[in-house]
């Protein structure tokens, strides 16, 4: 029985031990790469370790970021990594400040894009924007039917737009599957209207009070999730114009279609 007790107690105290071990490397800090070494040597604005860009578009990209900060001051940088990384080192060696943006190309994650934005760039496009930059160019299905160049290449030229104007609220640009939600939700819109505006009385041409009941909902359709994005991010106006028709259409449409009518009534004998 003396022994059983020791042995138990034995068995805890491994466990113990075996705890504390991992508890002890679970909050020891964690290091950061920190690898200098694959920076080249002469100084540069594109740091291409995934070879994404040919040598012409990497030569020429170096170009445009340069002119870009000598006439606005902003610094963008890129670098493209795939199984190693320079870490902190790039801090150090592109003199990374607020008004900084470092763009990074990782082919190992689900999203191509990633950046790092100093303080003041941060102020000037917010949250917002980063986000559905990299949702727009850095998704599997861009890069996939676009290349990872171009995702790189286009949301650089969308920084610099909106650097260059003073800032956006959104992403400069309309695509396509964008732009055919919108028209689907103008086309929703006008549908509501057009039914809710249908009178009810023989001596009643256009159903007004119900218009404005329902104005939230074929409003809310129409200008904040047809017109809304599309003003947002184009000056271009032939988008507004289908959408308004695509409006108007769906309001028509649902406006003239005859109601069905209920069944006739039975005559008593």
């Amino acid at each position: 029985m003396l022994q059983q007790v020791r042995r138990w107690f034995r068995q805890i105290g491994l466990v113990m031990v075996l705890v504390s071990f991992c508890w002890l490397g679970a909050i020891a800090p964690a290091h950061s790469f920190n690898n200098p070494e694959l920076l080249p040597a002469e100084p540069t604005n594109v740091v291409d370790l995934a070879q994404i860009l040919t040598p012409v578009q990497k030569e020429r990209l170096d170009s445009e970021l340069a002119e870009f900060e000598a006439q606005t001051g902003w610094k963008l940088r890129v670098l493209t990594q795939y199984d190693r990384t320079p870490g902190l080192a790039v801090r150090d060696f592109w003199d990374l400040d607020d008004r900084s943006i470092l763009l990074v190309a990782d082919t190992r994650g689900g999203n191509l894009l990633n950046f790092n934005v100093g303080d003041t760039a941060y102020r000037v496009l917010q949250r917002t924007f980063w986000v559905e930059l990299q949702t727009r160019f850095g998704n599997q299905y861009f890069v996939r039917d676009n290349g990872e160049d171009q995702a790189i290449l286009q949301s650089l030229h969308a920084i610099e737009t909106c650097l260059a104007q003073g800032g956006c609220r959104a992403v400069p640009g309309l695509p396509q599957e964008q732009w055919l939600l919108t028209l689907a939700t103008s086309i929703f819109g006008g549908i509501i209207l057009g039914f809710v505006a249908r009178p009810r009385r023989a001596d009643q041409k256009v159903a007004w009070t119900w218009i404005l009941l329902f104005s939230p909902l074929w409003g809310m359709l129409f200008f904040a999730f047809g017109l809304g994005p599309v003003l947002v991010r184009t000056q271009e106006w032939l988008p507004v114009l289908r959408n308004v028709a695509g409006f108007a259409l769906g309001a028509i449409v649902a406006f003239l279609i005859p109601a069905p009518s209920g069944p006739p009534p039975v005559l008593e004998e």
